[in-house]
């Protein structure tokens, strides 16, 4: 087969997924303490990889088809926590090519073999920050390709339509209340969604600000209020998929309007109390963008503003049942959190998140 023609029937292939896959819902929290004030999330667990990284997965494998990078029967390569090499391996899988995802030792095993499932494997690492290096040995090594998710995570995607995240959102928002939301709240992994959506906010001219929330030990937040991207940090975030110990190439600080720091104590008992709202869980992910909302609800609040707040839900709990819904897990490595479901009902009450 000409490799052209394999390429094109990758394509293909890929885009005949992207067909038969919905898009995702957008759920409207009902909080009646907060009047005049919406709040939405995009449940990005409804892909079918179960995740927002399945957006993710596509732009990057067609991008790197496309740029001649990926042939028939190139090895994939990837550095990743767990919820993008979950997406990636199902792709790979779907045109047929051998998929390694480097990750710590410390991912969580329903993400390992999801992974596993799609036919992938997992070479682990001491230190998140030894991700990228072993991913490039790795590609050379194998003559494979390094996926690179956080050098293309910002340019994969086209930011200016084509039914991105961003596009959707302002869509499906036509018909509420307030349709042009006053803010959309993202927490940055590789800091692509978040360059996406801002992007496409300026673009639209829309009259929308983004706020990016971080967990704690990440950088984003420092170099975002210093400037320098140079920080580094030797700890990795415990809130999984987000957070990072050095500022990658996909995060834009320049797109963003403000930036929050979430503690991951605030994260956790977030997702507990959404939970007890929509019956479901959601990955701590997930609680770092709903606190940042509530955050600036009540400065809606108190401003006597209203207006709309999206956000997203950016994967599915069962994928942490051994970790942000284990009681032990959460005291060996979050510790006590019980000021934050304190303020989460007196945010019940009120309406205001103190």
């Amino acid at each position: 087969m000409m490799p052209t023609t394999w390429v094109n029937q990758a394509i293909a292939k890929i885009e005949a997924d992207y067909q038969r896959s919905a898009d995702t819902h957008l759920i409207k929290l009902d909080l009646p303490q907060l009047t005049g004030i919406d709040i939405y999330l995009k449940d990005e667990s409804t892909h079918p990889t179960g995740s927002l990284k399945h957006r993710l997965a596509r732009s990057l494998f067609l991008y790197a088809l496309c740029n001649g990078w990926i042939k028939q029967g190139t090895p994939i390569i990837e550095s990743s926590s767990g919820s993008t090499a979950v997406s990636e391996a199902y792709f790979a899988r779907l045109l047929g090519l051998p998929f390694i995802a480097v990750m710590p030792e410390t991912t969580a095993k329903k993400k390992i073999q999801q992974i596993e499932f799609y036919g992938g494997q997992c070479h682990f690492v001491d230190n998140g920050s030894q991700m990228y290096a072993e991913s490039e040995r790795l590609a050379q090594e194998l003559n494979g390709h390094y996926i690179d998710q956080f050098t293309y995570a910002e340019r994969a995607t086209d930011w200016r339509g084509n039914n991105n995240i961003a596009d959707s959102i302002f869509n499906q928002m036509k018909k509420e209340p307030h349709p042009i939301p006053s803010w959309i709240v993202m927490s940055p992994g590789t800091g692509g969604t978040s360059a996406t959506i801002g992007r496409y906010i300026r673009y639209q001219q829309r009259a929308t600000q983004l706020c990016v929330v971080d967990p704690e030990n990440s950088v984003f937040y420092d170099y975002f209020t210093s400037g320098d991207a140079n920080i580094v940090s030797d700890k990795n975030s415990k809130i999984e998929g987000i957070g990072r110990p050095r500022v990658e190439p996909s995060f834009i600080a320049g797109v963003i309007d403000e930036m929050l720091q979430i503690p991951d104590a605030a994260s956790v008992a977030t997702i507990l109390w959404l939970e007890q709202l929509i019956g479901r869980k959601t990955g701590a992910s997930t609680g770092t963008n709903l606190y940042g909302v509530l955050l600036l609800a009540t400065q809606m609040h108190q401003a006597g503003k209203t207006g709309s707040i999206v956000t997203l839900i950016c994967d599915a709990g069962e994928r942490y049942l051994d970790t942000y819904y284990n009681p032990q897990w959460i005291d060996a490595n979050i510790g006590c959190f019980k000021h934050y479901r304190q303020k989460l009902q007196q945010f019940n009450d009120s309406g205001l998140l103190l």
